[in-house]
């Protein structure tokens, strides 16, 4: 290809940016740019470092398979760690040499008569004939629609754009939001802070967390024996597959996770109205469920108050809720992700006038959440139902980063200029998906931001993660169709 052409682009650097890089060199294949808006390897651990900001799924899982480390400090990272651990990766499979970072993706236009597609970044242009989307979903920060968000004089943080300089200490604090970040944050500020108020527009189930510090001896027996380490994963790995009986559906799994966190509010809470306000109405598993040891007894300190109730309005000094307005030096918006359940955060033009935004309107849609139809050589990992509710979301990326390494081994090894999934496969598959969702928890009548404003979950596998790791562990090239490049070159001549 000519000079500043690539056989793939990578989009993100991250998990499944690394990882995807990873699997095209064990192939032979070195002509690919990986392309990320950071400053360095890491994604979301790059970005998210606010006090307390740790994984809520266990160390030896939330690793390659393929590259473990033995010497994790704890049974749950911290995002300091992990950050570490993947810049350790990149640095061995020497991928700096193919990363431009500070470049962020404004739009993707498919060329039909090259079989190539052009990619435009606030800075620069690149061509290539695959791209492979590994933005994950945690990458954009979500604001709620609050009236007057802008007018507040003090200082505004969000989880995702933590900036260390902004001082809480002795300031009235307000979290907005009690999900999976804010337990995390909340109990490390609230020691120092002069006030935190908290708004909770739901309760969410929390079982305990079962961290602790891993002692060197251990760091010692898996450095020794490898494969004690990997007997260790695979034993977290059926114990979460186990938990998604309870998660997924509705078993008497989710009876005894409904009790033990049930037991979690008891032996922490003992107000009794400070207890109703925590615990959820809804089935276990229909909201993403957390793990915290330290977000209940938090909420009884003296300078802690939780409010039971949205933000209706932001004002130039504090937040109204409910016709009270609380004072604020700080707000802290604990609102998650922007997670494209529709449309897509930049223009992405496939073949034959297909546009993503459009074609995802009412809800994402892709075969095995990688590939689709009108969008030719275009793959993603996390895409569309690729997320879990019960594990980590490795066990989902590693085989997509082998399907997306075979297919682009195909395409260059056998001449073919575009790989386009039928329009049957994928709708057959997006059936798959919306039938099976129907007996899952997630659509048990809860609101989830798994879900599109429709109702419609475009975020999870409605099953166990090894059944959709079985599915994504093949690449079949019947499920596409083939346009060579002898045929290019012929169409374009004539």
């Amino acid at each position: 290809m000519a000079e500043g052409e690539f056989d793939v682009l990578i989009l993100g650097a991250g998990f499944s940016g690394i990882g995807v890089a990873i699997e095209l060199k064990r192939r032979g294949i070195e002509n690919y740019r990986i392309v990320d808006m950071g400053h360095d390897f890491g994604g979301t651990w790059r970005d998210n470092k606010y006090p307390g900001c740790a994984c809520d799924v266990p160390s030896h899982l939330y690793s390659f398979s393929f590259e473990q480390n033995p010497n994790w400090s704890r049974m749950f990272a911290t995002s300091d760690e992990i950050e570490a651990y993947l810049l350790d990766v990149a640095r061995k499979y020497d991928l700096y040499p193919k990363a431009d970072f500070g470049q962020r993706v404004t739009g993707l236009e498919y060329d039909e008569t090259r079989g190539t597609w052009q990619v435009r970044t606030d800075k620069k242009s690149y061509t290539a004939r695959v791209v492979a989307s590994c933005l994950g979903a945690l990458s954009i920060p979500a604001l709620p629609k609050i009236e007057g968000i802008d007018s507040f004089k003090g200082e505004v943080l969000h989880t995702a754009r933590w900036r260390k300089e902004v001082e809480l200490r002795g300031k009235r604090v307000v979290v907005v939001g009690s999900g999976a970040s804010a337990i995390q944050v909340v109990p490390e500020i609230a020691p120092v802070v002069g006030h935190l108020t908290i708004f909770q527009r739901t309760p969410s189930w929390i079982i305990p967390k079962p961290d602790y510090e891993i002692q060197e001896w251990e760091k010692a027996l898996y450095r020794t024996f490898p494969w004690l380490q990997r007997l260790r994963r695979i034993i977290i790995y059926l114990l979460t597959e186990g938990f998604g009986a309870g998660i997924v559906y509705n078993t008497p799994v989710t009876r005894a996770l409904e009790r033990l966190a049930l037991w979690n509010i008891e032996r922490s809470i003992k107000d009794p109205e400070l207890r109703r306000k925590v615990t959820p109405n809804y089935r276990f598993g229909c909201k993403r469920m957390l793990i915290s040891n330290d977000w209940y007894p938090t909420l009884t300190r003296d300078n802690v108050e939780l409010v039971a109730a949205g933000v209706d309005k932001v004002t130039p000094k504090g937040v109204v809720s409910e016709g009270k307005e609380y004072p604020a030096d700080v707000i802290i918006y604990a609102t998650g992700f922007d997670v494209p359940k529709s449309g897509y955060p930049f223009p992405v033009r496939g073949a034959r006038g297909h546009d993503l935004a459009r074609d995802w309107k009412d809800g994402a849609e892709a075969y095995l959440g990688m590939a689709v139809h009108g969008f030719p050589n275009l793959f993603f990992c996390m895409g569309p139902n690729t997320g879990p509710g019960h594990t980590s979301v490795l066990v989902y990326t590693e085989p997509q980063y082998r399907y997306i390494a075979h297919a682009v081994a195909r395409m260059l090894s056998e001449g073919i200029a575009a790989l386009e999934v039928r329009g049957e496969v994928q709708a057959e598959f997006t059936r798959f998906i919306d039938e099976r969702m129907k007996n899952t928890n997630w659509t048990s009548g809860c609101k989830s931001w798994y879900l599109t404003e429709s109702g419609r979950n475009t975020t999870l596998y409605p099953g166990f993660a090894g059944e959709y790791a079985l599915r994504a562990s093949w690449f079949d090239i019947g499920d596409y169709n083939i346009v060579r490049r002898a045929d290019l070159v012929t169409k374009r001549v004539a």
